[in-house]
């Protein structure tokens, strides 16, 4: 039923969660977790440092992405670690897409505060979007 799951990662902390939620039903359903981190190029990142590039939004989802493989495997669940550029709304559905996603786990917020209030939440629009399952795990404070 479940054979690959989408785990949004966008290195705040209501990731930590949703990560109990993915990893049960990985181990019920014997499934691959897709952490995906996906870099927001609608925000400025790029700096130069000693005449190279440097993006400190994909930097930050490489180590996200590879603190959470790291610990997804280490319970012995198969996991495949994404960061990708663009807008986190269409980033996510579209890795939904063409990843043949079965279901998604995912906080009912991150880190973007005022942004979320004026732009509308990543999580809202995935729920009203996605073509799959998605579990909402909601975070308080």
């Amino acid at each position: 039923m479940y054979d690959e799951l989408l785990l949004p990662a966008d290195g705040s902390p209501a990731v930590e969660a949703a990560l109990p939620h993915a990893l049960g039903l990985a181990e019920l359903y014997d499934a691959t977790i897709h952490v995906l981190y996906v870099a927001d190029t609608d925000r400025d990142s790029l700096s130069v440092i000693g005449g190279e590039v440097y993006d400190a939004l994909e930097q930050e989802g490489i180590s996200v992405v590879d603190e959470l493989v790291e610990r997804i495997e280490a319970r012995g669940i198969d996991c495949i670690g994404t960061v990708a550029q663009g807008g986190p709304r269409e980033g996510i559905i579209e890795y939904v897409e063409e990843n043949d996603i079965d279901a998604v786990v995912m906080a009912t917020h991150g880190r973007h505060g005022v942004e979320r209030l004026l732009l509308g939440s990543v999580t809202e629009h995935v729920v009203r979007t996605s073509p799959v399952p998605v579990l909402t795990v909601r975070v308080t404070e």
